[in-house]
């Protein structure tokens, strides 16, 4: 029975001789530490060393005075103390394991997701890892199914701005709609997602293919740079456009339609991305 207990101890960090004297004095207590060595069998040249090992862990309580005596601390108060410490421990490996995996892996790494699902799912990670600011650019579509995560990321204090291809509702973010959602999805075959997650990490891709739809995410910041300042642009271009759109539309056509013609590749003057 004894063996049982002190193997038992000793995977709660007990030495041998620490889980024989902690035995003892939960047998009879309180004992002097003569007392404990004669009971334990711990030899009487390492028992106060034990002794005062235990007491500095918070195993034993010492009464103090010219014969000092031991007394333990109760078997079910050391176990909720080695939980708690455990669980404070698996805490602390969980938060700074997965930081070091932030600043170690996918640095310089530029990772394919495919299936429309599986990017959305991606895109909730950043959104829930985002301690700063979200930036987004976001169909209807797409929005309906990030909205719980957004929603919790701005009540946890983020910043979340978001241009909107179509009419959303988000009272908790700074919301763009985007002057021309309904043409762009005709003009470029289908709907894109981008976000970038406090300019350190980005997701963008197109998500209207289904099981075939395309996305890069990464926190190479070859592309998260590029990738946040095009979302930037876009805000820029959002508040021009709100104050002066009279004028650019008189020098580019509606919807600045000859802007992008200018810049087409292609006879039909549409983008021609997704094949």
């Amino acid at each position: 029975m004894k063996e049982t207990i002190f193997g038992t101890l000793k995977k709660l960090n007990f030495t041998e001789y620490e889980a024989k004297a902690y035995v003892t004095l939960l047998e009879e207590s309180p004992l002097t530490g003569y007392a404990v060595a004669k009971n334990s069998g711990v030899p009487r040249s390492r028992i106060y060393e034990v002794l005062d090992s235990l007491a500095l862990r918070g195993d034993i309580l010492v009464s103090p005075g010219n014969t000092p005596q031991y007394t333990p601390v109760p078997a079910k108060e050391l176990i909720k103390n080695r939980r708690r410490e455990a669980e404070e421990n698996f805490e602390l490996a969980e938060k700074s394991l997965a930081e070091l995996g932030r600043s170690a892996d996918n640095r310089e790494n530029i990772w394919n997701i495919t299936g429309q699902s599986e990017i959305l799912h991606k895109v909730k990670d950043c959104i829930l890892s985002a301690k700063k600011r979200i930036l987004l650019e976001v169909w209807k579509e797409e929005f309906e199914e990030l909205e719980s995560e957004l929603r919790h990321a701005a009540k946890r204090g983020v910043n979340v701005t978001i241009i909107a291809y179509g009419e959303i509702s988000a009272n908790f973010a700074n919301v763009y709609l985007h002057y021309m959602g309904h043409e762009i999805t005709e003009e470029y075959g289908g709907r894109w997602l981008v976000i970038s997650a406090d300019d350190t990490e980005v997701v963008a891709g197109i998500v209207s293919l289904g099981k075939d739809s395309r996305a890069a995410w990464t926190r190479h910041v070859g592309l998260v740079m590029p990738i946040t300042e095009f979302i930037i642009h876009d805000l820029y271009l959002m508040e021009i456009i709100e104050k002066h759109r009279e004028l650019l539309e008189e020098s580019f056509g509606e919807n600045l339609v000859n802007l992008r013609r200018k810049f087409s590749i292609h006879p039909d003057f549409k983008k021609h991305y997704v094949k």
